[in-house]
C-alpha cells in the first residue's frame, strides 16, 4: 500500500471541508473494482451497482482521513467493496473497512447515503460529501469551541435546540448538526438505530464559539 499526500479534495465539498482534506487527508492505492466485475456479476450483483460501486471509487477510493470523532474513527479508507441485498430491498455495498472491530459495517446505500449496519440498516447522511462535511466540522468545531459537553442516552433530549437551525451541507439523516448564534451542536444517533440501543445517543455541544468558529468557511 503507498500512500500520497492530496493536492487538492474531490469538489462538491464547502471550502472548510475541502481545506480539511486536503490539510490532513492522503490517498493510497487500491484494486480496481474492474477486476471484480465478472465474479460479481456471475452471483447476480446487477452491472448498474457495479458501476455505482466503480464510481464511488473513482471519486472517494483510497481516501485516508483522520478519524472521525464518534464511530471508533469511521472507516479506515474510503473503498467499495461486498455489495449486498436485492432488487426489492436496493442494494448497499461497503463504504470502507473498519479501523476498530466495531460491531457494524460502513456501507453505502441505495440512493448513495453513507450509513452504518448492524442489526438494521442505519443511514447517518444522505451522501458520503455529508459524512466528510461532518468529520471536518466536527474537528473544526472543537478547536474553537470555548467549551465542549458530551450528553448520553436520554439526556440527548434536553439539548435545547430552540432558535437553531440545521447545518445543511452534513445532509444529515441519523445524524445531524445544528447551529445557533454561538453553538453548534452534533447529534449521532447512528448507533442507538442499528444496534436498537436509545441509550447509545450521544449530543455534543460545542458552545462560545464566534462567526469564524460556528462557520470556518463553510
Amino acid at each position: 500500500m503507498r500512500a500520497g499526500l492530496l493536492r487538492d479534495a474531490p469538489d462538491g465539498l464547502t471550502r472548510r471541508a475541502r481545506t480539511f482534506v486536503a490539510t490532513h487527508g492522503a490517498r493510497v492505492d487500491v484494486r480496481p473494482v474492474e477486476r471484480h466485475r465478472r465474479w460479481w456479476l456471475e452471483r447476480d450483483v446487477p452491472a448498474a451497482v457495479i458501476d455505482r460501486m466503480a464510481a464511488y471509487q473513482q471519486r472517494w477510493g483510497g481516501l485516508l482521513l483522520p478519524p472521525a470523532p464518534r464511530y471508533d474513527g469511521g472507516p479506515r479508507c474510503l473503498d467499495p467493496d461486498a455489495p449486498e441485498g436485492s432488487d426489492a430491498e436496493g442494494w448497499r455495498f461497503e463504504a470502507g473497512t473498519q479501523r476498530t472491530a466495531v460491531p457494524y459495517s460502513f456501507l453505502i446505500g441505495p440512493a448513495g447515503e453513507f450509513g452504518i449496519h448492524a442489526d438494521r440498516w442505519a443511514p447517518l447522511h444522505a451522501t458520503v460529501e455529508g459524512w466528510v462535511e461532518s468529520v471536518a466540522l466536527a474537528y473544526h468545531a472543537s478547536q474553537w469551541a470555548r467549551r465542549i459537553t458530551t450528553l448520553t442516552g436520554d439526556d440527548v433530549d434536553a439539548v435545547e435546540r430552540d432558535g437553531y437551525e440545521p447545518v445543511a451541507e452534513v445532509r444529515g439523516l441519523a445524524d445531524t448538526w445544528w447551529r445557533s448564534a454561538d453553538s453548534l451542536v452534533a447529534v449521532y444517533t447512528g448507533e442507538a438505530e442499528t444496534l436498537g440501543f436509545p441509550r447509545g445517543r450521544v449530543a455534543v455541544v460545542y458552545s462560545g464559539l464566534d462567526d469564524w468558529g460556528l462557520r470556518g468557511g463553510g
